[in-house]
């Protein structure tokens, strides 16, 4: 299968029995490392928002949404939340989260446009985060200062796992490595999106790749962001825009770059308007979240998502996403995954 990646040699660490165990602790380890170091308490998130609000995320604007009919709602039409940065960002204004707290939840979401692969699947799981932030914080010292917190919560966690399972070494190296879109792109011109961050992933070992969603100097976008939550057009030098990224490190099992999480400074009302132009979404203007922030309704925040499944499978040296998750795949990668020692629960 021209999807699936097979490790040479392959071996679970871990058994079926032990992995479920490891997968409880990773969770519960990160999760509380992670409230404590951004300072975030724990509130519940829908699985479902009503459609034709602007609160759910478009993530790159073409994925389709799983919607249903509500009997009870005159056949109003809901939708499976693809991740929550927006309603997020709500739900810091209704509980009154001050400056420097935040929040984080579950959450879960269905994706039946994802190519299924070795890290993709049709379920989705993460931890979605969101602080509350000055307007003069709006900078890329913050930026930077906020993700080197995570990545404190990333190799203490790690600790945690290779002290509670030997067989397992630690591999994140000490600090992560800055880099923006375009100056990766600089550095390998020839080369698709996707391999420039196999490159600098395998250079560095842990990467906050800074600036994805608006175009390039190349006139192509490094990857798909939607306009309105992670501010994608703010310039930050004469050379760069962005007050967002992603995390990636280095993946040894399957021998390439692996994302662990998206985040960003988010809009504010001049970014917004500028990126909905840009992105020829101005009709989003007038929905109710977009009136929120326009109205100066909602504070300026910081936010993101962590993949679950994503940190387990990398933590516990796993080679499928299926070996953490209960998912649906083909019959065909069961087998093939089967042969090789990949147990898909």
């Amino acid at each position: 299968m021209k999807n699936l990646i097979i490790p040479k040699n392959y071996t679970s660490i871990l058994d079926v029995n032990e992995s479920e165990k490891a997968i409880k602790l990773v969770k519960e380890t990160f999760e509380q490392n992670l409230a404590a170091e951004l300072k975030l308490r724990r509130i519940t998130a829908p699985l479902f928002v009503l459609k034709g609000t602007g609160i759910n995320d478009d993530l790159n604007g073409v994925e389709h949404k799983v919607s249903f009919p509500i009997k009870d709602l005159n056949r109003a039409e809901a939708e499976v939340v693809n991740s929550l940065a927006k309603w997020k960002r709500m739900a810091l204004a209704e509980h009154n989260i001050r400056q420097g707290y935040g929040i984080y939840t579950d959450m879960n979401a269905i994706r039946p446009d994802e190519v299924l692969d070795n890290i993709h699947s049709l379920y989705v799981d993460q931890w979605d985060w969101e602080r509350v932030m000055k307007e003069e914080e709006r900078n890329m010292v913050f930026l930077k200062y906020i993700v080197e917190k995570i990545y404190e919560v990333l190799k203490r966690t790690e600790y945690v796992v290779c002290e509670h399972y030997p067989p397992i070494s630690p591999q994140l190296p000490d600090r992560i490595h800055f880099i923006q879109s375009e100056e990766l792109l600089k550095q390998y011109p020839g080369l698709t999106s996707k391999q420039r961050e196999f490159e600098v992933a395998k250079k560095y070992g842990a990467v906050f790749l800074i600036g994805i969603g608006g175009a390039l100097s190349n006139g192509e976008r490094h990857d798909g962001r939607a306009p309105d939550y992670d501010d994608w057009i703010t310039r930050t030098s004469a050379e760069y825009r962005g007050l967002n990224g992603d995390i990636i490190v280095w993946n040894d099992i399957l021998k390439d770059s692996f994302e662990l999480s998206s985040m960003g400074i988010r809009v504010n009302k001049q970014s917004l308007i500028e990126q909905l132009d840009t992105a020829n979404c101005q009709e989003r203007k007038s929905y109710f979240f977009h009136q929120l922030l326009l109205n100066d309704k909602l504070p300026q925040s910081i936010g993101g998502g962590i993949g679950q499944s994503r940190l387990c499978m990398y933590y516990l040296r796993k080679a499928h996403i299926g070996e953490i998750q209960s998912s649906i795949w083909s019959e065909e990668m069961r087998e093939q995954c089967s042969k090789h020692d990949i147990h898909l629960i």
